[in-house]
């Protein structure tokens, strides 16, 4: 990319649409002057620069000797004590330090004490992203009704009181589950009341089919209500730290047909939110970057509004108000009406020519991101308590991809850096440790010590976690076939590891010990059976990828009390070190060459699916089709997985170079007619030679060098390409 557009400002080179929107609409009421922000950001370039270089040059010099190593022992059994000397030889592995509890202040009750799930949304789409803000409450009745949660999937064509039938009688028998009366069933209930409590307040009243009056079994579960006494319009309920909240109205055509009026039940769902500024997106310049921050913008002042045609109407859609209530007592009871929200960086790897340094480097990603995702925070931090993403005064920041404690450090370094820059308290930003790289996860303790008065999230990211771990171990031999992956001793241990050293570092009551992604949002029954495995395993958080499935998700959270189950796990041990460095390799394959190509074609095809959408279209995280039409959510980190797995076999022979570049132009016109509706899509058949079917062979015939097996650099250049060959062709 050239350069003789940009600005000079500070020693640095900066691209004039970011110049623009930074003095323009971020700067302006932050207290922050144009020349204290510039100055800043230049002094984080080049101070901190060279030793995120520092640090890359770290990785590959230990992928380098762990690659060594494997190579000069191949063919031998493996050796376990040797390997583990050969990684705290090398720095890979560190010694522990002696035991010791996070540190962070000012953590909001999301983050520290209610479990519940978490949504990751691309922050680059304003309607995306104000839905998963406002995903904070969900409708139980249509995220039943809309799924195949309940059996079977949705109806086509008008309201159907059969399914309606059941969805109703599912959420009554989750209220028996949940919050059950003193005697008889919520399914039994033909109205709710109030009625005077001893103390001068009010309790909930049910009457029930055969004229008998109970209430609930937990009475303090009862927190308000709205409209009359006699006849409540809304009544609060509260379970696991969860608000419930059952509606009544006998004229909606539900509730006309409920014995109780009611019509609809909504749950407090997602709790937190994470707006993606890395893996759900494609940002690759100034431009891209700006429309990001923009809409990150829009969510710190409260003022994000989309307009949205939808069944014919066109309406504004903006951030939800907080719900109000009267409680018991009488007085008014507030609940937040949208999730909190946290920014999830870049890591250490990618550059962004946005920002030019005085030597001619684009400036790291994640030092921007860490500059501009803070800034813009303080419109956040300026307003009122109530009114603020944060009532506890932080700015909570996930940090992915970092490669053990020293790279957790860096990040320390670079907030407090920040934090003196734009004039906050030492600490006001909270960072979320992603679990995704094998050198983090065999040095968890010395991750979280690094930063122990940040930390608020860790997280287990199975995904990347499986990339990186096919990648360090590329020339240890063929790795088994992906979905014998979950199987593995290593994905078991590491799953239990990250739990027990986040209870033993002190997260219980202080930070979110999270869990990965469900990836098929269509699949909701399955999610509801499967998911629930989370909370029990610990987790005060789980991802989700849409507000339908987090409403689901947190029926599991109060099935689940993760409170008590993390009491219960305080001092466990359930995996060992050497599980977690058991490398997941298959030393004999026994596969048919029918085995083998089906896991080829289902890789290139996910491969394929995903990048013809970032490459041509510039989105990061969609619904892609899987090889058999099943709608899976992908992202660079499944990307990752699945080109790091073609690498790794062409690597040991197990496929060839022409079985792949077949498979490749097969594959190719599979997802060509799966995409054949969309008037946007550029088919890559028959030629096979656009942009993006270049960038899915790059990611394979070159995944072997990839740093870390990351995507990143592939697509960020070949997405750079293809915005040049879109803009010559307008031009033309």
């Amino acid at each position: 990319m050239t350069t003789e557009r940009m600005i000079d400002v500070e020693s640095l080179r900066v691209d004039p649409v970011f110049h623009a929107f930074i003095e323009q609409e971020v700067l302006p009421g932050t207290r922050v002057s144009s020349p204290e922000f510039w100055q800043g950001l230049s002094a984080i370039v080049h101070t901190l620069g060279p030793r995120n270089r520092e640090l890359l040059i770290t990785r590959n010099r230990m992928q380098l000797a762990i690659d060594a190593w494997h190579l000069d022992r191949f063919g031998r059994p493996h050796d376990l004590d040797e390997y583990r000397s050969m990684l705290r030889d090398i720095g890979y592995l560190v010694e522990l330090g002696d035991d010791f509890e996070i540190e962070p202040t000012g953590v909001d009750p999301e983050i520290a004490t209610i479990a519940g799930p978490q949504l990751i949304v691309p922050v680059t789409n304003a309607r995306y992203a104000l839905n998963a803000a406002n995903a904070r409450w969900g409708s139980l009745y249509d995220a039943l009704y809309g799924t195949d949660a309940v059996g079977t999937p949705p109806p086509d064509g008008s309201y159907s009181l059969e399914r309606g039938s059941e969805v109703v009688a599912w959420v009554r028998q989750f209220l028996d589950d949940a919050l059950p009366l003193r005697y008889g069933s919520h399914r039994d209930v033909i109205s709710y009341s109030l009625e005077s409590s001893t103390d001068g307040g009010a309790s909930l009243a049910t009457t029930l089919s055969d004229g008998r009056v109970t209430g609930l079994l937990d009475a303090l579960a009862f927190r308000g209500f709205t409209g009359d006494t006699s006849t409540p319009d809304t009544i609060l309920l509260e379970h696991h730290g969860l608000g419930i909240e059952i509606a009544v109205d006998r004229n909606h055509p539900v509730g006309a047909s409920d014995l109780a009026g009611v019509c609809d039940v909504l749950i407090e769902s997602a709790v937190t939110v994470v707006m993606d500024f890395e893996d759900s997106v494609a940002t690759v310049d100034g431009s891209d970057k700006v429309a990001a921050y923009r809409n990150w913008l829009g969510m710190m002042r409260g003022d994000l509004a989309e307009t949205v045609t939808k069944n014919g109407s066109t309406f504004v859609r903006r951030l939800a108000d907080d719900r109000r209530f009267t409680a018991p007592d009488g007085s008014t009871v507030t609940r937040r009406g949208r999730a909190l929200l946290l920014a999830r960086n870049v890591g250490l790897l990618m550059t962004t020519p946005a920002v030019i340094d005085r030597d001619g480097h684009e400036a790291p990603e994640g030092l921007l991101d860490a500059m501009v995702t803070v800034l813009t925070a303080l419109h956040d931090l300026a307003q009122p308590p109530e009114r603020r993403n944060s009532p506890a005064g932080s700015v909570y920041i996930v940090k992915p991809k970092m490669h053990g404690p020293e790279e957790v450090a860096f990040t320390d370094a670079i907030f407090t850096f920040v934090e003196q820059t734009l004039g906050l308290p030492v600490n006001t930003v909270k960072i979320g440790i992603m679990d995704e790289e094998r050198r983090t996860s065999v040095n968890l303790k010395e991750c979280i010590r690094a930063a122990k008065a940040r930390v608020a999230f860790i997280n287990t990211g199975f995904l990347d976690r499986t990339g990186d771990e096919i990648h360090t171990s590329m020339q240890a031999g063929p790795m088994v076939r992906k979905a014998d992956m979950k199987s593995q001793p290593w994905i078991r241990a590491y799953e239990d590891w990250n739990v027990d050293v986040g209870l033993a570092c002190g997260l219980r009551g202080k930070a979110q010990i999270g869990k990965g992604m469900w990836a098929a949002p269509d699949l909701m029954a399955d999610m509801l059976r499967e998911k629930i495995a989370h909370p029990l395993a610990g987790a005060s958080c789980a991802w989700v990828p849409s507000p339908t499935a987090a409403t689901l998700h947190a029926t599991h959270y109060h099935r689940a009390d993760v409170h008590a189950r993390q009491t219960e796990l305080l001092g466990a041990r359930r995996a060992t070190l050497d599980d977690l460095l058991t490398i997941p390799v298959e030393l004999e394959p026994m596969w048919s060459e029918q085995d083998k190509q089906a896991e080829l074609d289902n890789n290139v095809q996910g491969i394929l699916g995903y990048v013809v959408r970032w490459v041509d279209l510039g989105i990061g995280c969609s619904k892609v089709p899987d090889i058999d039409n099943v709608a899976l959510m992908e992202d660079r980190a499944t990307c990752r997985i699945s080109s790091q797995h073609i690498a790794n076999w062409r690597r040991h022979g197990i496929v060839t170079t022409e079985q792949v570049d077949a498979s490749l132009r097969r594959m190719a016109q599979v997802v060509d007619r799966q995409n054949a509706g969309d008037p946007e899509y550029v088919p890559m058949s028959p030629n096979f030679d656009g942009t993006a079917f270049r960038a899915a062979s790059d990611l394979i015939f070159l995944g072997v060098e990839q740093p870390s097996g990351y995507t990143e650099p592939t697509l960020h250049r070949r997405r750079i390409e293809r915005k040049a060959e879109i803009l010559h062709g307008l031009r033309s």
